[in-house]
């Protein structure tokens, strides 16, 4: 069968603008099929049943009018929604196929089959309304679709089902929240080639981040088997990001960020009684990633190209077919909620006294909200819930909308970032913390809570009703200026979100505070593993490290892939990333630590910084830093990454540093690299001519060179009235050096606090002719306005 006819049409005959006629996700296949499986990307071959065939299907059966009524007394208050709903799927269900609709399904089933070469091809089929996946609604979920369905009979009945689900009640609600006709909307039905996904992956990629709307990302969730739990959240998928603009070069790795999920269970292929069921998955499939980094790779570059294609940012489904190893692309459809967004306008939370830690899991939003729990273990309780709550329950699918819409936060023990309940959350604009594990356990009915998902990567749920402020930023119409107004960062997990300031760079990003929340471990416990003595961190250091030979490798992949989402953030203007610059005490409270650091009087003055670096105490977990760096640069691809080396206390010790990194691949100079120097000793302001000719740059650290210049511990409390950065002695030490590096050359910004804290303080720096000034993402828009005064005035 080639073509169309009024009832059936093959994918390959479709285009996206024929959403009226065979609705989004199908015109999506269609598109995909006549313009990107010529540029490498496979998509499953299939037809569809026209919006045509749908209403022959209702007025053969004598229902259109019926369906009217029923819809009519359920809006006027006569009859509840599940009562409505279950009486229009009824009507569906009993109906007979129009024999002429009926052979022209069976007949296109029969030539796929042929085109496969199987006697009767297994395959997906999938709702797809005519008023679905458009710009400023998902759908998500509203229909059904089955899978693994086999023969002709059993065709016709999945096709029915289909029919039915248009009204479930969840999909009656949206539509009626959104405006649209129940009866101007058709349902045309995909009847696609089943990837045996069973026997390996799948999952949902979006082309863009879902948090932050960050628009360089491609985000990927995986989890083993058919890829319904991943959408329906009923499991903690993998997940992995990739940095888009370096996708053009395949010498890159542009892996920014990959997380192992729990992956409890996997949706396999059943019999013809039950299509499909869920299986325990296996101890070594719960700690493996379900891709490979060339999988990961080619599927965003996939995402790419048809984000490029549609013109928009996309939500993709992708399965792995287990028997072929292939990659498939099983749907795509525009993403709506973070495309959607406002420009130029941000909304920061933050949290300020709060309770004790319940629960933690994946955060979904950057909003805050309090409230009381109201926990609803299954879908038949939903009456129970009381508006305003704090909803808690194992996960949620669309027949859980309706009351989703009435909590002011949302907490599940399951899902990943592309879960029903995630994907949800975020059209609604609720906080959500998606994938605790234990919500349902720990929380009970009644309790006063806060959610929090203000803090980066991970939600948390408080004890109590925690204090919090929200603050709007309005990053439009900001003032251009000389001076560079950079930002300081340190944490990845919440780095993407301030991509949208209109930043000069980073000017300071804090390595330690990756090694110490993303790593956790002493990098000399990693080379020496084998020689610890406390046996406790030795357990758990296996823990964090399965799955790596080598365990130097474990510090070196997380270490770039966490600074690198940091660089993504202002790419490609520079990244200053610091070196690292633990003391004792802290390096100490490291896994493993303990047995590889000295004990200290004074840590603040004693093994730092710079003297770490070439000391046969540490120079072996220092060449995993250069490693880590030379991996962010050279593999992942981030060239606008700057190393900055702190605590640095003369000029022969700045020679040591700069000659143990040459020695470790990172040679000033060499594919662009250039290396600062902090400016926090006062030998480094009175030497700072002999110390610009070994670097490129000076950045300020304002805190450290007011404590040595002043002579005060800067946690003294009770000296706090003597740590004053403004003091006569500091401001000199300042206007020298900047003085000093402008006659070397020399680039010479601040990362310290004070301009954030003092207005008159930029202005100051401003005056002194400073190249830049890097301040926290709060203070970034006043400070902004601040310089531009200045440099008016």
């Amino acid at each position: 069968m080639a073509g169309e006819n009024e009832q059936v049409i093959w994918f390959e005959h479709l285009r996206r603008t024929d959403v009226a006629r065979v609705g989004g996700k199908n015109a999506s296949l269609g598109e995909m099929i006549q313009d990107l499986t010529p540029k490498g990307i496979a998509v499953p071959a299939g037809f569809a049943t026209t919006a045509e065939a749908y209403w022959h299907y209702v007025d053969a059966n004598g229902i259109r009018d019926k369906i009217a009524a029923l819809i009519v007394d359920w809006q006027q208050g006569k009859a509840g929604l599940a009562e409505t709903g279950a009486a229009i799927r009824k009507l569906f269900l009993r109906g007979e196929w129009p024999d002429d609709l009926a052979a022209a399904i069976q007949t296109a089933y029969a030539a796929l089959s042929r085109r496969m070469d199987v006697d009767e091809i297994a395959v997906a089929v999938r709702s797809s309304a005519t008023a679905e996946d458009l710009a400023d609604a998902s759908f998500a979920g509203q229909q059904e679709s089955f899978l693994n369905i086999r023969g002709k009979r059993a065709l016709l009945d999945a096709c029915r089902r289909c029919y039915a689900s248009l009204f479930t009640d969840r999909a009656i609600s949206y539509r009626q929240t959104k405006g649209f006709e129940h009866l101007k909307v058709a349902l045309s039905i995909g009847v696609q080639q089943m990837v045996r996904s069973d026997r390996a992956g799948s999952g949902v990629m979006f082309s863009i981040d879902t948090e932050t709307g960050f628009n360089k990302i491609v985000l990927i969730n995986a989890a083993w088997g058919l890829g319904e739990n991943v959408v329906q959240g009923a499991v903690d998928p993998d997940e992995y990001q990739v940095f888009k603009p370096f996708l053009d070069s395949h010498a890159l790795s542009p892996i920014i960020a990959r997380k192992c999920g729990t992956k409890a269970k996997k949706m396999i292929l059943g019999s013809l009684e039950e299509p499909t069921r869920n299986v325990p998955t296996s101890r070594s499939e719960r700690i493996s990633f379900v891709l490979d980094d060339q999988a990961i790779l080619r599927l965003a570059r996939w995402a790419s190209l048809i984000e490029a294609h549609y013109g928009c940012p996309m939500d993709i489904e992708w399965a792995r077919d287990g028997e072929s190893g292939n990659l498939f692309i099983v749907q795509a459809r525009p993403e709506t909620v973070q495309s959607t967004q406002r420009a130029g306008i941000l909304k920061s939370y933050k949290v300020r006294h709060r309770g004790r830690t319940l629960v933690e899991g994946l955060a979904i939003g950057d909003a805050v909200a309090s409230g009381r729990v109201c926990m609803i273990e299954t879908a038949d309780d939903i009456d129970r819930f009381i508006d305003g709550s704090i909803l808690v329950t194992a996960t949620t699918d669309p027949d859980w909308v309706p009351i989703m819409k009435r909590a002011a936060a949302i907490v599940t023990d399951h899902g990943g970032r592309t879960s029903h309940a995630a994907i949800v959350s975020r059209e609604l604009g609720l906080p959500a913390v998606v994938g605790t594990g234990k919500a349902t356990l720990l929380l009970h009915t009644g309790a006063e809570v806060t959610v929090s998902c203000a803090e980066g990567d991970q939600g948390f749920v408080y004890e109590g009703l925690a204090e919090y402020e929200a603050e709007t930023l309005d990053v439009n119409d900001l003032p251009a200026t000389r001076t560079q107004v950079m930002l300081n960062l340190a944490n990845p997990g919440t780095a993407l979100r301030w991509w949208r300031l209109p930043a000069d760079g980073v000017g300071l990003a804090r390595m330690e505070f990756v090694i110490s929340n993303a790593i956790r471990i002493h990098p000399m416990a990693l080379v020496h593993f084998d020689r610890l003595k406390d046996r406790a961190a030795k357990d758990q250091i296996a823990v964090l490290t399965q799955g790596y030979e080598d365990k130097s490798d474990y510090f070196v992949d997380n270490l770039a892939r966490g600074l690198a989402r940091i660089a993504a953030v202002v790419h490609p203007n520079p990244a200053i990333v610091r070196l690292s610059d633990f003391k004792t005490n802290e390096y100490a409270g490291l896994l493993g630590g303990a047995e590889f650091e000295p004990k200290e009087e004074n840590p603040m003055l004693g093994f730092r910084g710079a003297s770490r670096y070439y000391s046969p105490r540490y120079r072996e977990g220092f060449a995993l830093e250069c490693r880590a760096i030379r991996k962010l640069r050279n593999e992942i691809g981030f060239t606008n990454v700057v190393v900055m080396v702190p605590f640095c206390r003369s000029v022969a010790e700045a020679e040591k540093v700069l000659q143990v990194m040459a020695e470790n691949g990172l040679k000033r100079g060499d594919d662009g690299l250039e290396i600062y120097v902090m400016c926090e000793i006062p030998s480094n302001v009175i030497l700072a001519g002999d110390f610009a000719r070994h670097f490129d740059g000076f950045s300020i650290g304002s805190n450290d060179l007011t404590q040595l210049t002043l002579g005060v511990d800067r946690d003294a409390g009770d000296l706090a009235d003597l740590f004053d950065e403004q003091d006569p002695a500091v401001k000199w030490m300042i206007s020298h050096v900047i003085t000093e590096a402008g006659k070397a050359g020399a680039k010479i910004g601040i990362c310290g606090q004070a301009p954030s804290d003092y207005p008159d303080f930029a202005a100051f720096l401003v005056e002194c002719g400073i190249n830049s000034i890097s301040v926290t993402p709060d203070s970034f828009v006043a400070v902004k306005r601040r310089v531009a005064e200045a440099e008016r005035r």
